[in-house]
């Protein structure tokens, strides 16, 4: 989704530099909060960055302290076309104003239908098409499953290592990360098979990967047996490695050859991540099902399942649904989102983001040995820090060295990756150029000063939904 119109809302001069810190990092007020959260909040809940927001605006957002920081994390991916955007916070306000809930199968309502619509519209799966809205990213994704097994009578699933699909029983099965998101929880849902994914850093090759695909087949579960091979473009948590264009070109044909359902996750990749309203575009291919969440309803719980009609119909009557999913003002957000991108050029701004980014990174990779790989699509990027480049040995103490002194110098980072060594970008796409090149210098400077110590305390999460 291309628009005529200049991004007014972000792309203005900044005069003035983004980041003001007016006290360390935290600062008393953030560490008094955290203080009461401790004796009321649950202990897995831990805070990946130790202060506590006020307010968001664009890419940026300000703490109880007074501090200003530029912010690279958007939400884990949920805020590309920033915080609070003019034209977000209008349109969820009027329909709130409105109605705020019914249950959509209960008593339906026209911004569902209007949603799905444009979707369908967009989404580059098999035509005609149908959508189904949800909550969260985990929720889409299980329910693509329920798809899936209805349209084929079929009970397996095919995931892949380095995945993320999210955190309740089927999804959190199919997520391949051990800790934090496995470990002790067991046991998991069964029929639950996974492969490699190629990777060009680390691999396997493309040509392996798919190989060992097909030996599931043999050695695992039979073909006739798989409902759906559920795959991300661009692998999340699991450190922005990018599937090769070969290797999502491949699974598809296995799933012609199979009578497999393709279901591909863009919870994290879609809506102008990558630089084209879904990553999938880069593929030349058509899934049969696109699952999107995060930056759907810019941070208002909203996920959902596109896919081909004839799967979408598939489950019986009222096999789908839930009390909450699909909430009008979340929806009414997500127009206005759609709205934002066609009017303001945000793939274009994507792309343009992630080429002076990519640029940069491929600068500090000569500048630093630590830089094993530059990687991603669009503003999608990581680097992926190492020990030593011969062996790729993981450094997650390095990667955590270097968000912890960004945060002090006023950038929220996140890291990733199945060792936790990588550092990405899910920077809202609405970022001013100033703003991007301050963040950048700010990024240089952390990775110059790691190895000298640090003084905020980053917490060793990665800060998955």
């Amino acid at each position: 989704m291309h628009g005529g119109r200049a991004v007014r809302y972000a792309r203005f001069v900044a005069v003035t530099r983004a980041i003001n810190l007016r006290t360390a990092v935290p600062g008393p007020k953030s560490k008094a909060i955290l203080e009461r959260k401790e004796r009321v909040v649950a202990d897995p809940l831990s805070i990946y960055i130790p202060i506590v927001i006020a307010e968001g605006r664009g890419a940026t957002i300000t703490d109880v302290d007074g501090n200003t920081f530029i912010d690279f994390t958007g939400g884990v991916g949920c805020l590309n076309v920033g915080h609070s955007h003019p034209r977000v916070v209008e349109a969820a306000q009027q329909q709130l104003e409105r109605f705020s809930h019914t249950d959509f199968t209960i008593v339906p309502y026209e911004v569902y239908v209007t949603l799905a619509e444009r979707l369908t519209e967009l989404a580059p799966v098999r035509k005609p098409a149908k959508a189904a809205f949800f909550n969260a990213g985990t929720e889409a994704v299980e329910n693509a499953v329920k798809f899936a097994r209805s349209y084929t009578k079929r009970p397996a699933v095919i995931a892949f290592e380095g995945a993320f699909h999210g955190r309740t029983l089927l999804s959190m099965t199919m997520t391949s990360k051990t800790h934090p998101y496995k470990a002790g929880l067991g046991p998991f849902a069964p029929e639950v098979y996974r492969v490699p994914f190629a990777s060009d850093y680390r691999g396997p090759s493309t040509e392996e990967a798919l190989a060992a695909l097909e030996r599931t087949f043999t050695t695992q579960v039979a073909a006739e047996q798989v409902a759906c091979v559920v795959v991300e473009p661009v692998q999340g948590e699991g450190g922005f490695v990018v599937a090769p264009k070969e290797f999502l070109q491949g699974i598809r044909r296995l799933c012609d050859e199979h009578g497999i359902v393709m279901v591909v996750d863009e919870v994290q990749t879609g809506f102008g991540r990558t630089g084209k309203f879904f990553a999938t575009e880069h593929y030349g291919i058509e899934p049969d099902l696109i699952v999107v969440a995060k930056s759907i309803a810019s941070g208002l719980p909203l996920s959902g399942v596109i896919g081909a009609a004839d799967v979408m119909d598939a489950p019986g009557d009222s096999a789908i649904g839930g009390t909450y999913v699909g909430n009008p003002v979340a929806q009414a957000a997500a127009l206005a989102v759609l709205d934002v991108f066609e009017e303001e050029g945000v793939c274009d701004r994507a792309a343009a983001i992630g080429e002076t980014m990519r640029q940069r990174m491929l600068a500090w990779q000569e500048r630093f040995p630590a830089i094993g790989d530059v990687r991603g699509l669009g503003a999608m990027l990581a680097i992926e820090l190492v020990e030593d480049r011969e062996t790729k040995r993981p450094a997650p103490e390095l990667a955590s060295r270097v968000a912890e002194a960004a945060a002090e110098r006023g950038l929220l980072l996140l890291k990733s990756g199945i060792y936790s060594n990588c550092i990405r970008v899910l920077a809202p796409l609405v970022l001013a150029d100033a703003e991007l090149e301050e963040a950048l210098g700010v990024w240089e400077d952390a990775l110059a000063h790691a190895v000298d110590g640090h003084s905020v305390q980053v917490g060793s999460g990665e800060g998955a939904t």
